[in-house]
């Protein structure tokens, strides 16, 4: 399986920037480091989310790696600075606390079982899970400066705001900062979800990543958001609340059906992304389905771009069409669909296209508000046990239409069958 780890700028963007004779020597080298820091990082998506994906008997010999509490120098640093208000100063003196208790009691309880450690090799796991509190009143948003440097290993960087400090002279830090808070307002408001994991998981971010470095992720090692700045054609990563919404919904994923990075069910995963980023951005513009553009990442591309996006969900394939990187090559329809597809984990940013434009037509059949009844849909799709994770287009659209007859009776499940079936994806007789 090839590695890959999830970015807002899919690979074949990239590379046809990077391999284009059109372009100067100096953007196609940004264009090819950037690709090159992105493949850095890939194997880690398809770690997790085939770790995540394995029977429960298996993920407890091997837990996937989860972020428990927020460092404690950050708390630290929220408890005493006059910059921030008196309740946020006091939760974060708590929690600092709190801190010291669990970290005392694991110490205490490891130093207990070292002698039959040998023998009892899951106990220091059951141990550590038994003092890790059930959920944190509230989670802390907190950004960091990456300083323009690459490196994983000097994530996140230098701390410059948390949550209860005012704006920073930075304009990327507050849009950061401002843009996850209004993802996170998002899911809490309409699916009734906290933070990430449904249990108060901080949320971090890092801006300023690399040297112009074209593209924005979640990286799952260090559980957190990374942004660059861009270049020549991409840029404006942290002022796009669509792309926020992607990048944390597939953290999201990660807790409701790990969707593995692999071909169909990589493809359904991007939607997944896709799906949510575009409600986030429609109930932050106050549209209507029907009056939505569907677009993700309209403000990444810059102006002389022949373009208005990264992706189309309304019509996949038309977001943009420039010289110098290519043609959006996403299909809108299964006709369009090749099996065997060994770049970019089999087609995942490519064949997401397909299923988007299912929830585009379902959302306007609908009418209203995408997230009232299709996102309710797609929502309840993905918490209801029943997709796997190897969930293929079909099985996906049989759970799809599953929920929506339980939810808005036979005609939100002929809405949802009928928006499938005009992408062609069908049963096969």
């Amino acid at each position: 399986m090839a590695p890959h780890i999830c970015s807002i700028v899919p690979p074949y963007l990239l590379r046809g920037i990077a391999e284009n004779s059109v372009n100067d020597e100096s953007h196609r080298q940004v264009a090819l480091r950037s690709l090159h820091q992105r493949e850095t990082y890939t194997a880690k998506r398809c770690d997790r989310f085939s770790a995540l994906a394995r029977p429960r008997a298996a993920r407890a010999q091997h837990p996937v790696q989860q972020q428990g509490i927020v460092p404690e120098f950050l708390l630290k640093h929220i408890a005493e600075s006059e910059l921030v208000d008196a309740e946020t100063r006091a939760r974060a003196a708590r929690d600092c606390e709190h801190i010291h208790s669990v970290t005392t009691t694991y110490k205490q309880s490891l130093a207990s079982q070292s002698l039959d450690s040998e023998q009892q090799p899951e106990a220091s796991t059951a141990t550590a899970s038994s003092v890790t509190p059930s959920a944190k009143p509230g989670f802390y948003r907190a950004v960091y400066d990456a300083k323009h440097k690459d490196d994983e290993e000097e994530l996140p960087g230098d701390l410059v705001r948390v949550e209860g400090q005012p704006a920073h002279a930075d304009a990327a830090v507050n849009e950061a900062f401002d843009n996850v808070g209004k993802v996170l307002d998002f899911y809490q408001q309409q699916f009734a979800w906290k933070s990430i994991d449904n249990r108060n998981m901080h949320v971090l971010s890092s801006v300023h990543f690399g040297q112009d470095y074209e593209n924005a992720f979640w990286d799952p090692d260090r559980m957190q958001m990374v942004f660059g700045d861009g270049h020549a054609f991409l840029h404006k990563f942290t002022g796009c609340i669509d792309v926020i919404g992607h990048e944390l919904t597939h953290a999201i994923t990660e807790h409701t059906a790990p969707l593995e990075y692999e071909g169909q069910p990589g493809a359904l995963n991007e939607h997944v992304s896709d799906v949510f980023g575009i409600m986030a951005k429609q109930m932050l513009e106050d549209e209507t389905a029907d009056k939505s553009d569907w677009l993700i990442g309209e403000g990444c591309l810059l102006p002389d771009v022949k373009g208005v996006a990264l992706r189309s969900m309304k019509n996949p394939g038309t977001a943009y069409d420039d010289p110098r990187f290519g043609k959006d090559p996403q299909p809108d329809h299964m006709d369009g669909y090749k099996r065997g597809t060994t770049e970019d984990n089999g087609g995942v940013h490519m064949f997401s296209g397909i299923p988007n434009r299912a929830f585009y037509l379902a959302a306007v059949a609908f009418g209203g508000y995408s997230w009232e009844k299709a996102g309710q849909v797609w929502w309840k799709a993905m918490n209801s046990g029943r997709v796997p994770p190897r969930c293929t287009f079909i099985q996906f659209a049989d759970v799809t239409t599953e929920v929506a007859d339980e939810l808005f009776g036979d005609e939100g499940a002929k809405i949802v069958r009928a928006a499938w079936t005009g992408v062609g994806v069908v049963r096969k007789h």
